[in-house]
This record gives structure tokens, C-alpha cells and sequence, in this order.
């Protein structure tokens, strides 16, 4: 009979694992923009700034952590003890994963760390500078015609060809352990913010806006944070109208697949189908969704640096595109609960990269 895998670890089990790596993983900043609070007219707003977590992003947090559990399980050890076994690490297995640039570049990290290989599957929105980047970290890229979704295929096609440990950050198994592992490393990012907000005794936010891809993401924010806001503990999943796949999934199980091209601004949000694994938390805490416009999420990063955030990108920034959408219009600001009193949570999942902030 084969053994099931773990369960996920703690938050702050994971956090000390990956401190061990790189001060890089040091807890990123919470940020106060009260310029900004005034500006959109609410009471207070806190950015999360994942820009300076390691390799500039939250995907480090997920995709490296769940890359080297997964090669610790095959190993029979744990991570410690994998790691310490690098400089003879020949015949680990190779890492497989899609990406639209980030978790490809959390996975590749994890090989190198583990003195392995890594094959990241990319499909041609991906900018030329993101693929550099998985590159540098001595993966090798095979690219793929079509979308994101049409690499996640190549890459469990991969896995099932017995080419390697697929490390996805998505799937249609609600059970995969691997997609797991991930959410829970981006859980990480929703204990800090609440020891910080503790800290600097803030008022708890009582709204989050969090912006989805697949759903990880916000499924794991809102499965550890929703419970701890304030009234009335509003969660706000944000995505491109280009690529609405929490929207569609909300209202259809299984998550059904939205078709076309996906092309956005927001490029770390191109996907065309949620995770099976996030959509029962989202479902489960009633999150709703608001979609935005190519122009919306092309405004969002200059709104966030003049108004005293730091530098991001439309995907890093659509949180608070969806936010200054509905601050733009009473009705709709009032249907989410939004109000002069309120206190909003963004979370800025990226650093700029260049030509890419505006």
C-alpha cells in the first residue's frame, strides 16, 4: 500500500526551512500608504511588498518550497537532509513545471539548490527578460505553442512520460500534494501580516483584495486570513477580463476551462483554468471577484508609485487596479462594502522588472 504524502507543514516551519536558504526569505515589508488611502478615499490602506522577497517575487515562497519537499519525499528524507546531499545528487530527479515566469523561476532556483536539474515549460506570451531569468538559474526552457494552460499540459505530459516530478502550482486533483505545498508556502505571506499588523498596531484590514492567476494565491489568503479581518471580512479576488477563470469557476464545478488567446497585460494572471485545489476555499469563504480592463490593470502600478507604494507591474498591481475600480464608481463601492472607514489589504506580489513598470 503506498504512503500518503504529509500533510503541509506550519507557516512558521516553512518560513524558518527557507530562511535557512537565503535571508532573501526574510520577512517582506508591510507597507502604510496613507497618501494612497486618501487619494482612493477610504480609511487605510497596507501593501504587502513581495518585490523584495527572494527572487522578486511570492512564487519563491510557493515553487522553491514545494520543489524541494517534493524531492526530499523522493529521497526518503527531509529537506535538511536532501540538501545535504547535493554535491551527490546524481540521478535526483529532474523538476518539471509550467510557468508564465515566476514559479518557473522558484522552480529552477530549488534545483539549483538541490544540485539538480530543472525543464521549464513556457508558452510564447512569456516575455524574452522572464525566460533570461529561469535561463540564469540553469534550467532548461522548452517552449510551447499556445497559453499558459496548453504548457501545464506539456509539463503533466512530461511527468507522465516519466520524465521527471511535476512541481505545478495548478491541477485538476483537488487531492495533489505537490499544489499543496505550494499554497502553503504563499501562506507564509498571511502570517506575516498578521504578526505585522499585531506589531505596528494597525486596526485589522476589513477588506483584501488579491489577485489570481490559478487561484493559489487567494485561495491561500483567504483560507488564513479571512477568519482574522475585521467586518465585515470582505475578500475580493481580482483577475484580467481577458482571463477570468476564478469567475467562470465560481459558477461551474468542475473549473472549466476559458477559452481564447489570454492575452493580457497582467501576464502573471494569463490563465485560462483555476485550480481544483484553491476553488473549495474560495467557494467556502464566499470570495467574490472583481474582472478589470486592459486599461485598469495598465494604470494601477504608476497610481501605487505616486501615491508612495513601491514599483510593480500590472500583475503586481492588480489588487489595487480592482480597488481604485470601484472607489471610481459609489454603487459599486458601496456593494462591496466599501466605505470612508474602511481598511483595505493589497498584496503587491512583484517587483518591476524593466520595461515593465509604468
Amino acid at each position: 500500500m503506498t504512503t500518503p504524502p504529509p500533510p503541509p507543514e506550519t507557516p512558521e516551519i516553512i518560513a524558518a526551512t527557507l530562511r535557512r536558504l537565503s535571508p532573501g526569505y526574510e520577512a517582506t515589508p508591510l507597507i502604510d500608504l496613507p497618501k494612497l488611502a486618501a487619494h482612493l478615499e477610504v480609511g487605510g490602506v497596507l501593501a504587502k511588498n513581495e518585490g523584495q522577497r527572494m527572487l522578486g517575487s511570492f512564487k519563491s515562497l510557493g515553487g522553491t518550497y514545494a520543489a524541494l519537499r517534493a524531492l526530499a519525499r523522493a529521497a526518503g528524507t527531509d529537506i535538511a537532509g536532501m540538501l545535504a546531499t547535493a554535491k551527490a545528487s546524481a540521478g535526483r530527479p529532474t523538476l518539471l513545471c509550467a510557468s508564465d515566469g515566476n514559479h518557473g523561476l522558484a522552480v529552477a532556483a530549488a534545483a539549483r539548490l538541490a544540485g539538480g536539474a530543472a525543464r521549464v515549460f513556457l508558452h510564447g506570451g512569456v516575455p524574452p527578460l522572464r525566460a533570461e531569468r529561469i535561463a540564469a538559474q540553469g534550467a532548461e526552457i522548452v517552449w510551447v505553442n499556445g497559453t499558459y494552460d496548453d504548457a501545464v499540459d506539456a509539463a503533466h505530459a512530461a511527468a507522465g512520460a516519466g520524465q521527471g516530478i511535476l512541481i505545478a502550482d495548478t491541477s485538476d486533483d483537488a487531492s495533489d500534494p505537490v499544489v499543496a505545498d505550494v499554497m502553503a508556502g504563499y501562506g507564509v505571506m498571511a502570517w506575516e501580516i498578521m504578526r505585522q499588523v499585531e506589531d505596528a498596531a494597525h486596526p485589522r484590514p476589513t477588506h483584501l483584495f488579491v489577485q489570481a492567476g490559478v487561484g493559489g494565491l487567494a485561495a491561500a489568503m483567504v483560507e488564513a486570513l479571512k477568519p482574522w479581518l475585521a467586518p465585515p471580512a470582505a475578500v475580493i479576488v481580482t483577475e484580467p477580463e481577458a482571463a477570468a477563470c476564478i469567475a467562470a469557476s465560481l459558477a461551474t464545478d468542475p473549473p472549466p476551462r476559458v477559452p481564447g488567446g489570454l492575452d493580457t497585460v497582467a501576464d502573471m494572471l494569463a490563465c485560462g483554468q483555476a485550480s481544483a485545489v484553491a476553488m473549495p476555499m474560495l467557494r467556502r469563504h464566499s470570495a467574490r471577484v472583481v474582472t478589470l480592463s486592459e486599461a485598469a490593470l495598465a494604470a494601477a502600478p504608476r497610481l501605487l508609485s505616486e501615491q508612495g507604494g513601491p514599483a510593480t507591474t500590472p500583475s503586481g498591481a492588480a489588487g489595487l487596479a480592482a480597488l481604485a475600480a470601484l472607489m471610481a464608481n459609489p454603487r459599486d463601492a458601496a456593494g462591496y462594502g466599501l466605505s470612508a472607514d474602511s481598511r483595505v489589504l493589497i498584496l503587491v506580489t512583484e517587483a518591476a522588472l524593466d520595461g515593465q513598470a509604468t
